[in-house]
């Protein structure tokens, strides 16, 4: 399968497959686990939560909910007492669902209380030994994927062999490569980025808000079955620099560059990220050129990126300070550009491995592999505005495969 198909379920055709996408990705996190020489792990972080049970958590780590990955394959779940009773009746796939004790996040914080904190982290710890005791895995090593010192610590009071590291390479390794229908809700949602792309093209206008403007946007992602949790709009002299991820009130004109950029817009948990760049009427020359060099700074590491080759030798496509504009910053090294010229991981979250920048890559390199997902990201200034371009790709034999398919060549010009 290869290809978007629509969002609904159907009996005539081949889609996204979501328990094999559940079965497959629990398989990979017992293989890694095994492999680390753990006998369970204990899941707080969301997104590996919901890659090893498929539950549609909210995006924090450990704040009222927990897993437990047995090495026979068997998941312990614990949740708040709605959740739980929910996840009993629509989740036949999970048969122990417990209900949770909150350890960490709000529930200790909001206590004041440093007596409370203690109680709740130990009965959270000890909810967990009882059922590696039930399981007969109490003496075995567990991994954790959150080094919480107060929850390390009660484990080792109960005598816990805890293991924070192993458990976290495991769960980065599994989810590092993707699978065949994770690769297609990757592709869905950058479909339904380009029908917010479209709402956009449709309803920006000179006196339009960009908060309206994006709002329309918003709704026809919504519509399309989205989970809109990230993204903006802006325009004119608030695409450069960015501003600070924030869709404003101001007024869209005549002349104005405008971009959207549809991150942590997410389909079946896999999130987005994906810029385009828009002008109001025809747009200048200097606004042309910018655009172009993006595109081809783009375009020149996306030709660069293959199974084999190492990230920092990816990098150096990049531009370099003089092409990152590092004087107007005051900028004197690739680190302090963040997220202007780079390209990341993306998964169940916004950023996952790899991650190829001149600011990191360079001295911890590592090997790109074939099924690695990510968004590659460009900029460039012109005339007080800025354009950004980006593609969502995923890394086959011979190079790369688009996900993104909004026109790049040439900045998309909305008629007024």
């Amino acid at each position: 399968m290869s290809g978007t198909r629509g969002t609904m379920a159907v009996d005539w055709e081949a889609r996204i497959d979501v328990k094999r996408m559940r079965e497959e990705r629990k398989s990979r996190a017992l293989e890694r686990m095994r492999d680390a020489g753990l006998s369970s792990m204990l899941l707080l972080d969301d997104p590996n939560i919901r890659y090893v049970t498929g539950l549609a958590m909210t995006g924090g780590s450990g704040a009222d909910h927990y897993s437990l990955l047995l090495e026979d394959g068997q998941v312990v779940h614990w949740d708040t007492a709605d959740h739980a009773s929910n996840q009993r009746y629509n989740c036949p796939w999970l048969d122990d669902i417990r209900y949770a004790c909150p350890g960490l996040g709000n529930v200790p914080r909001a206590s004041g209380s440093d007596s409370a904190r203690r109680f709740l982290l130990d009965t959270m710890a000890q909810g967990v030994v009882d059922a590696l005791e039930e399981y007969g895995l109490a003496k075995e090593p567990m991994g954790i994927d959150v080094a919480n010192g107060g929850l390390l610590d009660a484990f080792e009071s109960k005598g816990v062999d805890v293991q924070p590291e192993p458990c976290l390479k495991a769960m980065e390794s599994a989810r590092k490569t993707k699978t065949d229908d994770e690769i297609e809700c990757l592709r869905q949602v950058a479909a339904i980025c380009e029908s917010g792309f479209q709402a956009i093209v449709e309803n920006a206008k000179p006196g339009a808000r960009e908060s309206e403007v994006w709002g329309d946007a918003v709704r026809e992602m919504w519509r399309h079955g989205a989970m809109v949790q990230g993204g903006y709009l802006t325009s004119g002299p608030n695409t450069w620099p960015k501003h600070q991820a924030n869709t404003t009130d101001r007024m869209i004109r005549p002349g104005d560059l405008v971009y959207a950029d549809c991150y942590n817009i997410g389909y079946l948990g896999y999130r987005s990220c994906y810029y385009r760049t828009f002008s109001m009427g025809e747009p200048t020359q200097a606004q042309k050129d910018a655009y172009e060099l993006a595109r081809d700074n783009l375009y020149a590491v996306l030709d660069e990126i293959e199974p084999g080759k190492t990230t920092d030798e990816i990098a150096m496509a990049f531009p370099d300070m003089e092409g990152e504009h590092a004087e107007w910053y005051g900028a004197t090294d690739h680190w302090q550009m963040t997220t202007n010229h780079w390209a990341h991981g993306l998964g169940l979250q916004l950023y996952e491995v790899p991650l190829i920048w001149r600011g990191l890559s360079p001295d911890h390199p590592i090997e790109i592999e074939e099924g690695m997902t990510m968004a590659v990201e460009t900029q460039e200034p012109a005339e007080r505005q800025g354009v950004r371009v980006e593609e969502m790709v995923v890394v086959r034999d011979d190079g790369v495969e688009l996900l993104s398919q909004w026109p790049v060549e040439e900045i998309t010009v909305i008629d007024h």
